[in-house]
C-alpha cells in the first residue's frame, strides 16, 4: 500500500484529496493538514441546520460537504488529518463496519499513547482520553469500489470559532455550547502544556498505521490527480452538493387541512437522527427526510429508506419493519443506529 504524507494543503484541497483517490483506486494512507480555516458537514446532514451559514461567509470559512458520515466540525492547521483508503475487497480490512473503526482507530490511539496520552477507542466513532474527555472524531464512508476512514490528530483546537461555525437557536446556546466543549473536549496542547513537533507525530502516526498494513510506499502527488480534483471541486462547491439533504418539504406546521409538517430529533449511540415528515391526517407519512451525524453503509442506503418509507401508516411497528426490509435488502450497516432508532424518531416528531 502506498503513503502520501503532505504538510498543508491549500482551501479544502485537504478534504478533496480523499474523495479523488477514492474514486482512482488509491489504496493506503493519507496525511494531511489544511493550510486555511474550513467548516464540513457529514453525508448525512443538513448543512443549512448544522452550519451557521452567514458567520461562515462573513468569516470566509469555506463550507464542505464530505462523502462519509460524522458530523459538523471546524478544520484547521492544528489538526493532522489521517485517510486511510483502500479496495472494499482487500482482505486486509474488516468487512464489519463497526470492526473498521475499532481497528482503524488504533494508530491514532498508538501515536497520542506514544506522546503521554492514554487514550483509547470509544464505541461507535470517537477517541477519548483516560479521563472520558473526546480528543478525536472519526467517520468512514463508501465512495465508489472504495471504503475510506478518516480522522484527525488534535494538536490544539480553536474553541470559539468553532461554536460561531455551528448553527445555533441563540447566543445563550452558542455559549453552553463553547462551555461543553471546552470542558469535554480536548487536544495534545492541553493534555501536555505543548504542542509536540509536528514531524515527530506524523512519523508515529505512519509507523502506527504500518503495524496494520506493512511498510507503506511513499509516493508523490502527481499533475493528474490535482487535476481531477479541480474537477471534483466544481462538483462538491456547489450549491446543489452542499444542501443535498436540505429538507424538500416546506417549512410551517399545517399546510393544509389534514397536512401537518413534523420535525424529529432523536439522540442514539451512533450518533443524532433528524427527521422532516409530511403526515396526512395523523396516519399516513406522505414524503419524509432523513439526515443526521451518523455513519451508515452504502450510503446510497439513506436514500432507499427514505423512499420506502414514502405512502406508508404513521405507525412505530409499520416503518420498523419496512426500515428492516431495506437494510436486509441493501445490507446496511450504522454503528450504534437501528430500524428502531428511526422509528423513534419519526413517531416522536413534533
Amino acid at each position: 500500500m502506498n503513503l502520501i504524507k503532505l504538510d498543508k494543503m491549500a482551501g479544502q484541497d485537504s478534504m478533496l484529496i480523499f474523495h479523488v483517490l477514492a474514486r482512482i483506486g488509491y489504496e493506503g494512507l493519507v496525511i494531511v493538514s489544511p493550510s486555511k480555516p474550513l467548516a464540513s458537514v457529514g453525508y448525512f446532514q443538513d448543512a443549512a441546520k448544522e452550519i451557521d451559514l452567514e458567520f461562515c461567509a462573513n468569516a470566509d470559512i469555506p463550507v464542505m460537504r464530505r462523502e462519509v458520515g460524522g458530523g459538523a466540525t471546524y478544520l484547521d492547521g492544528n489538526q493532522i488529518f489521517y485517510q486511510m483508503i483502500w479496495n472494499r475487497k482487500n482482505p486486509k480490512f474488516p468487512n464489519n463496519v463497526k470492526k473498521i473503526f475499532e481497528v482503524l482507530s488504533e494508530p491514532a490511539c498508538e501515536t497520542y499513547q506514544k506522546f503521554g496520552i492514554n487514550a483509547m477507542f470509544r464505541a461507535e466513532n470517537d477517541i477519548i482520553t483516560d479521563k472520558g474527555k473526546k480528543i478525536a472524531g472519526e467517520g468512514g464512508g463508501d465512495i465508489g469500489d472504495s471504503m475510506v476512514f478518516v480522522g484527525g490528530i488534535l494538536l490544539d483546537f480553536d474553541y470559539v470559532t468553532m461554536s460561531k461555525v455551528l448553527k445555533v437557536p441563540d447566543e445563550k446556546f452558542r455559549d453552553k455550547i463553547y462551555k461543553s466543549m471546552e470542558e469535554n473536549l480536548t487536544t495534545m496542547k492541553r493534555e501536555l502544556g505543548e504542542i509536540p513537533p509536528r514531524e515527530d507525530v506524523k512519523r508515529v502516526l505512519v509507523e502506527s498505521f504500518e503495524k496494520l498494513t506493512g511498510k507503506l510506499e511513499p509516493i508523490e502527488f502527481d499533475e493528474e490527480t490535482i487535476k481531477k480534483m479541480r474537477e471534483l471541486e466544481k462538483v462538491f462547491t456547489s450549491d446543489e452538493f452542499l444542501f443535498k439533504k436540505t429538507p424538500r418539504i416546506p417549512q410551517g406546521v399545517k399546510i393544509k387541512e389534514g397536512i401537518e409538517i413534523l420535525y424529529g430529533l432523536y439522540k442514539t449511540k451512533g450518533g443524532l437522527i433528524r427527521t422532516a415528515e409530511e403526515i396526512e391526517n395523523k396516519k399516513r407519512i406522505r414524503d419524509i427526510v432523513v439526515s443526521g451525524d451518523f455513519n451508515l453503509f452504502p450510503k446510497n442506503g439513506l436514500n432507499e429508506v427514505e423512499d420506502t418509507l414514502k405512502n406508508i401508516d404513521f405507525n412505530e411497528d409499520i416503518i420498523k419493519k419496512e426500515i428492516e426490509k431495506v437494510y436486509d435488502k441493501k445490507n446496511i450497516e450504522s454503528p450504534g443506529v437501528n430500524p428502531e432508532d428511526f422509528a423513534k424518531t419519526i413517531i416522536g416528531a413534533k
